[in-house]
């Protein structure tokens, strides 16, 4: 992954969570093989377990232990109404910046196409 995809990803990459929090619960790595499936593979599983302490910290998640067959009991963390109200501003904000830099594209790529 290139240093601007890094630089963007750390902006975006809470919302993406809570994005993939909103659709069920998950635990650390369940939630880093989500970002793998979707194509985020080199995101480290040592920065989502750092950002997951920060969005519980902050109030935007329930975490409840669940037994793992594995060695310690799991964090498994969901959504909550806090977590939610941030997950639908991120969409919006992410929707007017998307919107506003394909207009900036299309924009430039027309005056280019003319010769400017």
């Amino acid at each position: 992954m290139g240093k601007q995809m890094t630089e963007m990803l750390k902006g975006t990459l809470e919302g993406i969570v809570l994005a993939i929090l909103a659709a069920r619960p998950a635990y650390g790595y369940e939630i880093t093989a989500r970002l793998r499936e979707q194509g985020f593979s080199e995101i480290a599983e040592g920065t989502v377990y750092a950002l997951l302490i920060r969005i519980e910290q902050r109030g935007l998640v329930d975490v409840a232990k669940v037994p793992s067959e594995k060695g310690p009991p799991r964090k498994v963390y969901s959504l909550n109404a806090q977590g939610s109200e941030v997950l639908e501003e991120f969409w919006r904000t992410w929707g007017f910046l998307s919107d506003r830099i394909e207009q900036l594209h299309q924009h430039i790529e027309h005056r280019q196409d003319e010769g400017a």
